[in-house]
């Protein structure tokens, strides 16, 4: 016998028999035979030895095979599966892989294997498949509120042959299964390690074999320090009373409004004062041609679309403003930055944009529909009474539709027309797929490529306004008064801000998994920024005239830049072919350790990179908090890496302490992706002693705890943590939570942690959660002492 084996685990061994004890039934010894192992799996209720069933009910407590299957609408639930079974079954019978579409589970080997599992409980053939009558007997198990049950049903699934006893290469399959459920690619291809690791805990005699009750009793310990150590786990806070101003309907509703109004009240005055000018520039224009000699013939024709024009030339010199990113960056840490709402700038461009085009509609229609055709159709005498100055003669439809004043608009109205389709969502996110030949049109080249046709149209706009025939004399034709200023603000940083474009060359490049292209620059002299901004990056090998924006991941004290690039579009996706091309796959281990230690050796050839910037964002208003909420959607945490690698910084110069605390809640659905920053997540347990910076990753793929699919991974994934302290999942030091993060309880536990203080929440990541946030936000300021701001980014 190996003592030194036993010796090694002695109080795993110690623990374990002491949980045996507690079995009402009797007494089961290390050395059980594999009779008495088999014993309890025969179908005789008075042969099996019983479980203690309490026990594992507080291990295992909602350990399921479906999806929220115990919720009280097991007859909805059960009708669905009858619904799914008439469509899958053929002649009357469902195959094998069809079984875990038919009761919700989902393709793939688990549901497979569950299926022969209960195929052998019941003594059912199913190679042929099953009836729908069979399908009941295998849903009632399932979802049998009686827990040893369901105990019983997974271990059948690991126990093949049905002896009672667990392998090595039992245990091994199971992992694989479970691995391939979850998505969980890079935990797949050590599943035997794992299996290793697991029989080592549980077989320290070096039997070659564990039993069933060993590893319930360990996935019951897990499960139950699990519980314990989960951070989220947090009671939820009890609503004693509901506030006076929300008894009352009509209370509630203006508490909402003027709630509202204090949150949003930049937004609110700018908004105002917008449509205000709109208006008083319509109404202003409007009046003064109905006092024109011309109102006797064209009526309010010529005055709606007079007013409507001047609302144009407003709305098209303002609309250059939100985009001049250079000036928004200089302003956003004035004092005139915090009156304005710098971080909506690109939403105030869509809504002078949509201004652009109700002045546009009324124009064109107001002119065509009703002003061209009461010139062409005056009585002569009143024509030359009226107009008989400005024209030679008179003028038919087609003469005023062809005049410079008309086809410059027709050209202007064609143009902008494809700049604004491009511009919508659908087509700049390549989410409207078009027939070939134009299937290459969709996307954000096609975005940026025609959006400068508004050269020309700008150029046209000022061709329009200089030639109308009603107005005479030049400073009475004001639409070039309108566009000087912003024009040259925006040229300015296009064209003469020649300085701000830099060569930059790039020390590594690194392509991840999930399609992410990491690179390091160097940072060229006198390049200042904070964390959160970001720049604008150019490679003159894919095209000499894009710019893209990219957050900068480095943080200000480094002395180098770093962006990582999510290939989602062409010109990313051409990025990373060209570097594809001098980069050479870094072996398997630590991909972080190997970028960070080979930052000064010498590099292959990588492609020219020119980079401009920096520019302001919200997450870098990051500085004005003591406590920070930082919520990052798979890419979406690139902001949010470079403020902790400040605040990393902060800390080594400190000697450890800060006077901020940084929650960081990171959630992907893809397992690769915590390799993008496993070197940032490592430093920051190793420095952080007092858990200044709280990091808590989420990985949706996998199924969330209870679920019989992600059992054993969560009991390798504590097995390993507690023995080297690295994550299974992430291959880092940072424990990965599975599932979505409940958000209601991470803001009632840090109301409560942080009681009267202002916590500012920073997100960055799709528009699907951005309302969640924001309402959590508020109603938790709002019931407690604790203050709340948020502010979003969204790609």
């Amino acid at each position: 016998m190996d003592h030194g084996g036993i010796g090694r685990d002695r109080s795993t061994q110690s623990f374990l028999r002491d949980e045996v004890k507690l079995s009402e039934s009797g007494r089961l010894s290390r050395n059980s035979s594999k009779t008495t192992a088999r014993m309890r799996h025969l179908p005789s209720d008075g042969a099996r030895l019983e479980r203690q069933k309490s026990g594992a009910a507080r291990g295992l407590n909602g350990l399921r095979f479906l999806d929220r299957i115990m919720t009280g609408k097991e007859v909805d639930a059960w009708m669905a599966t009858e619904k799914r079974f008439q469509q899958f079954s053929s002649d009357g019978k469902l195959p094998r892989e069809k079984f875990g579409i038919c009761v919700g589970m989902g393709e793939g080997e688990f549901a497979g294997e569950l299926f022969d599992a209960l195929a052998r409980r019941k003594g059912i053939d199913g190679s042929n498949g099953i009836t729908l009558d069979q399908v009941k007997i295998f849903w009632e198990d399932l979802t049998n509120e009686d827990l040893d049950t369901r105990i019983h049903i997974f271990f059948d699934m690991c126990d093949k042959n049905g002896d009672g006893l667990l392998t090595e290469e039992d245990v091994k399959e199971v992992l694989i299964m479970s691995a391939s459920a979850n998505k969980l690619s890079t935990f797949k291809k050590h599943a035997g390690t794992y299996a290793a690791l697991i029989m080592e805990r549980l077989d320290p005699d070096q039997c070659g074999y564990i039993e069933m009750w060993q590893l319930e009793t360990l996935l019951k310990s897990t499960t139950s320090k699990e519980k314990k150590m989960n951070p989220d786990d947090t009671t939820d806070l009890a609503k004693t009373m509901i506030p006076e101003n929300y008894r009352h309907p009509m209370r509630k509703f203006f508490s909402k409004v003027f709630e509202s109004g204090l949150e949003n009240w930049k937004v609110f005055w700018v908004l105002f004062l917008f449509w205000e000018m709109n208006v008083a520039l319509f109404l202003w224009k409007f009046h003064q041609y109905t006092l024109m000699p011309s109102f006797q013939v064209l009526g309010y024709c010529s005055c709606t679309a007079k007013g409507a024009g001047e609302t144009l030339k407003f709305n098209m010199a303002i609309i250059l403003l939100p985009v001049c990113r250079r000036t928004l960056t200089s302003i956003r840490e004035t004092y005139l930055g915090k009156q304005l709402p710098v971080d909506e700038n690109i939403n105030f461009h869509k809504i002078i944009a949509l201004a652009i085009v109700i002045g546009t509609v009324v124009h064109t229609i107001a002119h065509l529909g009703c002003n061209f055709i009461r010139l062409s159709r005056c009585p002569p005498d009143q024509f030359n009474r009226v107009f008989g100055g400005l024209f030679a003669t008179q003028p038919s439809y087609m003469d005023l539709v062809l005049s410079i004043p008309g086809y410059t608009g027709i050209i202007m109205i064609i143009l902008m027309s494809v700049c604004f389709l491009f511009a919508t969502s659908s087509f700049r996110r390549n989410v409207v797929k078009l027939p070939h030949p134009f299937s290459n049109l969709a996307g954000f080249t096609s975005f940026w490529y025609t959006h400068h046709l508004l050269i020309i149209v700008y150029l046209l706009f000022i061709a329009h306004g200089y030639f109308l025939v009603l107005t005479t004399g030049w400073y009475r034709k004001t639409t070039w008064m309108y566009l000087l200023l912003p024009m040259l603000c925006y040229a300015s940083e296009r064209v003469l801000t020649t300085d701000h474009i830099m060569h930059v060359d790039t020390i590594k490049a690194t392509i991840y998994t999930g399609n992410v292209l990491a690179l390091y620059m160097t940072k060229p002299s006198g390049f200042r920024y904070k964390s959160g901004m970001y720049l604008f990056v150019q490679c003159p090998q894919i095209s000499r005239f894009e710019w893209h924006p990219f957050t900068i991941t480095s943080a200000p004290g480094d002395d180098y830049l770093s962006v990582h690039i999510r290939t989602l579009g062409d010109w990313t996706k051409a990025l990373r072919e060209e570097f594809a091309k001098a980069f050479e796959p870094p072996a398997e281990g630590n991909l972080v350790k190997q970028e960070t230690n080979s930052l000064k050796e010498p590099q292959p050839k990588y492609p020219k990179i020119y980079i401009k910037g920096p520019y302001g964002a919200p997450a870098q208003h990051y500085s004005h908090y003591n406590v920070l909420l930082l919520i990052g959607l798979g890419i979406g945490a690139t902001p949010f890496i470079s403020i902790l690698n400040d605040l990393l910084q902060q800390l080594k110069q400190s000697g450890g302490t800060l006077d901020k605390r940084a929650y960081f809640y990171w959630v992907t659905r893809e397992q690769g992706s915590f390799e993008w920053f496993k070197g940032v997540m490592d430093e920051i347990a190793e420095h952080d002693h007092d858990n200044i910076i709280e990091m808590h990753n989420y990985l949706t793929s996998v199924y969330e705890e209870g679920d019989v699919r992600s059992a054993l991974i969560s009991m390798v994934q504590s097995l390993q943590h507690a023995k080297d302290g690295v994550d299974v999942v992430s291959q880092s030091r940072i424990k990965t939570h599975f599932a979505r993060p409940n958000w209601k309880k991470v803001f009632q536990s840090l109301a409560t942690t942080h009681e009267g203080s202002k916590i500012g929440v920073f997100y960055c990541g799709t528009r699907a959660l951005t309302r969640q946030l924001k309402n959590l936000c508020k109603e938790h300021s709002q019931q407690s002492t604790t203050r709340f701001d948020f502010h979003k980014e969204n790609f």
